[in-house]
């Protein structure tokens, strides 16, 4: 069976926007690594438009760094499906709108073939963790506290606490920390 892995950069105080963080190409090399243990991308609409056309732009500017290039082309080279109810339509051509309910359509690509499936952003991931589904939690928490935006898990209702095993940590030469964590 596919994992679901929650991926992403929080600060020390759990702050989840992107426009707070640092570490340029390290966080780069680190989350590439990551992807390509993955073949599918879950997003969902404000996560998407901010990664989408960023990335594939990205994956074609021929000023960029080796480090900005790899992350970029390989975001660009794998399938992704944004849940939406006010998308329209995608920018991306590997790139699908999924408008059905979150648990059955992730249960379902949980059960196909391939590998793990990466989830990134707040909403969709949040939602996930809500229902049980998420398999790892993979946070590079950056050594800044922000005091302000959006937060990790932020309002979310479990059932029961949510009990993790840290299986992996390392510490980047910026000062982040990278954790993994799976679900027990």
């Amino acid at each position: 069976m596919r994992k679901v892995i929650y991926a992403i950069n929080i600060t020390l105080d759990g702050c989840c926007d992107h426009t707070k963080m640092s570490g340029g190409d390290e966080i780069l090399e680190h989350f590439t690594y990551l992807m390509q243990d993955a073949d599918l991308y879950v997003y969902g609409r404000k996560t998407y438009q901010l990664m989408v056309p960023y990335w594939p732009d990205a994956a074609r500017d021929q000023s960029a760094t080796k480090m900005t290039k790899d992350f970029a082309q390989r975001f660009d080279s794998v399938p992704k499906i944004v849940f939406s109810r006010s998308l329209d339509s995608v920018e991306d051509k590997n790139s699908r709108i999924a408008r059905g309910k979150l648990q059955d359509e992730i249960l379902k690509l949980k059960q196909e073939q391939g590998k793990n499936i990466l989830a990134g952003g707040v909403s969709i991931p949040s939602q996930l963790t809500e229902l049980g589904l998420v398999d790892e939690y993979h946070f590079v928490v950056h050594p800044i506290v922000a005091g302000e935006g959006r937060r990790l898990l932020e309002g979310i209702s479990l059932q029961e606490k949510l009990t993790l095993k840290l299986v992996k940590s390392e510490t980047l030469r910026s000062g982040c920390v990278a954790l993994r964590y799976q679900k027990q």
